[in-house]
């Protein structure tokens, strides 16, 4: 399994940073979190480099007091999974972020796929699971935070 998980990271080291995708890489969990093969919905690959955040700065210079001068080992806020659903988001701003889930991971990268619902669509307009996506309550949720990953990166998940 490590070996098919080896070749399966070096596939997706050579594709774009974010790419569609026919159908999902773990099938059991897309359909878990409200995955379904019917025209309208489709899924998103996501490469998000690993790692902590550097603060920028001039010269990596820090003006103030010696408790605030680190550069190197910041924390994000937010985690991994939610700021690739903000990727995706933003590269398609028709469509609707419904949930993710984790891929693979390597000692750089860690990759997600991104449910996408379009809600113009008339087979996602007129199915009751997916209709109330449509109302416009419901625009660029990953960017607010009301996604499951970034509920949790908000701490209120319990």
């Amino acid at each position: 399994m490590a070996y098919v998980f080896r070749l399966r990271q070096w596939e997706l080291r050579q594709l774009s940073a974010v790419h569609r995708v026919s159908k999902p890489t773990r099938a059991e969990k897309a359909r878990r979190l409200g995955y379904k093969a019917i025209q309208g919905v489709s899924i998103f690959r996501v490469r998000i480099r690993c790692g902590g955040r550097k603060r920028r700065l001039h010269k990596g210079i820090v003006h103030g007091k010696p408790r605030n001068q680190g550069v190197n080992e910041q924390k994000h806020f937010r985690n991994l999974r939610s700021i690739a659903e903000e990727r995706v988001g933003r590269r398609c701003g028709n469509l609707r972020l419904l949930n993710s889930y984790w891929v693979a991971e390597d000692g750089s990268y860690k990759w997600f796929e991104v449910i996408m619902v379009d809600p113009q669509h008339n087979a996602i307009r007129r199915n009751p699971t997916f209709n109330w996506i449509c109302e416009s309550a419901h625009r660029h949720r990953e960017l607010r935070g009301i996604t499951s990953a970034g509920r949790k990166g908000r701490g209120l998940h319990k």
